[in-house]
């Protein structure tokens, strides 16, 4: 330690107050961390990228300081793709210090980390009043049964007006129309319960049929059509 000849001229005076760090709400516990392991929590956080053609969805769940489940969801680039798939590797195993220091490959995960190690460093988790916190594999349960991103892709003109083309249900194969060609509804076919009847021998026409679904007033439709052809 190299002290500068000011500091070394100074007399001693002594620090009298020294209450330690405040605490923080950690799965139901009011912890004072002062060390990596002293951190538990479940969280969510996004990131995106300097150009931000991209965003991240990042989810965590740490146990004593150590990343023990990851769920890396990316939309709007396809690199981003491939870096979430070696952040799947990176990241659990790693304590949230590492994680923050690591290059996640991509820009828009490694703001999410950053995003995320600053709620888990605040006591701003999703577990933060849950006892014991949240199991491992809870992350799996944001994507539901056919464990895929719950994605909402939309897009309209002022010439033709709007196309709904994802929703969280599945891919949007048809929307309803009324008389006034204003949207009630839409016809989806939910692409991973799809893919699990065809593993599970049904042939790819029978499967499609059985993972359709809709929602509102399709039965009242005047017109249905095709968000992508018509």
């Amino acid at each position: 330690m190299i002290y500068s000849h000011e500091v070394k001229m100074m007399c001693p005076v002594a620090q009298g107050v020294n209450h330690g760090a405040a605490p923080i709400p950690e799965e139901a516990k009011w912890v004072k961390a002062k060390e990596v392991k002293d951190i538990s929590g479940f969280t969510h956080g996004i990131g995106w990228c300097a150009p931000q053609q991209g965003t991240c969805k990042l989810t965590l769940n740490v146990k004593e300081g150590i990343i023990q489940e990851a769920l890396i969801e990316t939309i709007g680039c396809s690199g981003m793709t491939h870096s979430a798939a070696m952040a799947s590797e990176i990241l659990p195993g790693k304590t949230i210090l590492e994680a923050l220091n690591t290059d996640l490959v991509c820009d828009a995960i490694n703001t999410a980390m950053r995003e995320l190690f600053l709620q888990i460093v605040y006591g701003r988790t999703q577990s933060a009043f849950s006892e014991g916190g949240l199991q491992i594999g809870a992350g799996l349960e944001d994507l539901g049964k056919g464990l895929r991103s719950q994605i909402g892709t939309m897009y309209g003109t002022l010439a033709k007006g709007p196309r709904y083309l994802e929703m969280a249900e599945g891919y949007v194969t048809g929307i309803a129309l009324d008389e006034d060609n204003e949207i009630i509804g839409y016809q989806f076919v939910s692409l991973g319960i799809m893919m699990d009847f065809i593993k599970k021998g049904d042939d790819p026409n029978t499967a499609y049929e059985k993972a359709k679904g809709q929602y509102g007033r399709v039965d009242d439709a005047v017109k249905i059509i095709d968000p992508r052809h018509e």
